[in-house]
């Protein structure tokens, strides 16, 4: 579904990424796991064209997305939940979906998922009046995938979804995560939660200093020594 080939980026006098290699097959679950600074933002940044590369390839269905602009490669069927909700805090929870499916003209379909939001997040319909700023983190971050949804994504990908949540929250989150899969979204997950995220995913890639240094079947990086140690908090 996405390829990523090569691909160096550059800030300044920064290598932030150093010649990755990164594939997505439809309907799987993928996730980038490593320490701040390590990439995994800078990756997601270059697939909606937020951030330039200095070389390499992004290929999504067969077409370099390297000539596109943000709000187009939104309308292939990528969509970013990007790290900090990045909500609209003065607009209503539904304002805020509404805005999700800018880029839509089909309105009976964009009934359709709205009411699909709201079977996924039952919290967002009891609270479709409120201001999203005086929602809990937990209601806000539900409220970012909702309107990330109402893009009709194709490929969802998620960063830090988790950052900050309770963890019975959390324990939510990734539910809500694996059903969304079930209903048929390619999803990039990025976590500092490597347990949660590579319990569910098909295939993991762990990311140091911008270079990808292992990866894997997600349930084998899980029984991984060396990921253990780093990412899962346990002595060899």
């Amino acid at each position: 579904m996405l390829e990523i080939k090569n691909l160096n980026v550059h800030y300044g006098g920064i290598h932030a990424l150093r010649g990755i290699n990164i594939d997505i097959p439809e309907n799987k679950i993928v996730t980038l796991i490593g320490a701040n600074g390590a990439g995994k933002s800078t990756t997601l940044r270059s697939i909606m064209g937020l951030t330039k590369s200095s070389e390499g390839s992004i290929q999504y269905q067969n077409e370099s997305l390297l000539k596109y602009k943000t709000k187009d490669i939104v309308e292939k069927g990528i969509v970013l939940v990007p790290e900090g909700r990045r909500i609209f805090p003065n607009l209503t929870v539904e304002e805020n979906l509404i805005l999700g499916a800018y880029s839509r003209k089909d309105k009976a379909g964009i009934t359709k998922d709205m009411e699909r939001v709201y079977e996924l997040f039952p919290r967002l319909k009891e609270r479709s009046w409120q201001k999203a700023g005086t929602m809990s983190g937990g209601e806000q971050q539900m409220l970012a995938v909702g309107r990330g949804l109402m893009s009709k994504p194709k490929l969802l990908m998620m960063d830090e979804p988790s950052l900050g949540l309770a963890p019975l929250l959390v324990k939510e989150i990734f539910s809500i995560i694996k059903e969304i899969h079930l209903q048929g979204v390619t999803i990039l997950l990025i976590e500092q939660n490597a347990k949660a995220s590579l319990e569910i995913a098909d295939y993991g890639y762990v990311l140091e200093t911008g270079s990808i240094v292992l990866e894997g079947n997600g349930r084998d990086l899980l029984t991984n020594e060396e990921v253990k140690k780093a990412y899962l908090g346990e002595a060899k």
